[in-house]
């Protein structure tokens, strides 16, 4: 098939299909017809990390490089995996629970999407 469906509006999943005039992600499955999908606002802010690639609540990333953990001994490793993020405003971008250091704000500048 050389016509693409577009993404899911709100999970932003690929594997969307047409079913009775309506577009159906199987994934959270939500339905939406073309008319009511909606762009996003100009104020609505994308976070993307080190290789350009865009983030979303719930993504799985690897840090990239070794990180030094204020009020810690030890340092965070890169290769380290961090699943569930939470995106949040501010300076540190994104605010994740890490096995072995426990909640933790990084920045996404420091992190690739896995």
């Amino acid at each position: 098939m050389t016509d693409l469906l577009p993404p899911c509006p709100k999970c932003t999943s690929t594997y969307t299909y047409a079913d009775d005039g309506k577009f159906v992600c199987p994934e959270c499955a939500h339905e939406w017809t073309a008319q009511t999908v909606e762009t996003p606002t100009d104020d609505a802010v994308i976070y993307k990390d080190a290789n350009g690639n865009v983030l979303v609540d719930g993504d799985s990333v690897t840090v990239i490089k070794d990180l030094k953990v204020k009020g810690a001994s030890s340092v965070l490793k890169a290769g380290t995996k961090v699943k569930g993020i939470r995106l949040v405003e501010g300076d540190h971008n994104i605010d994740c629970r890490i096995d072995g250091f426990g909640a933790m704000k990084l920045k996404s500048e420091f992190v690739r999407k896995a």
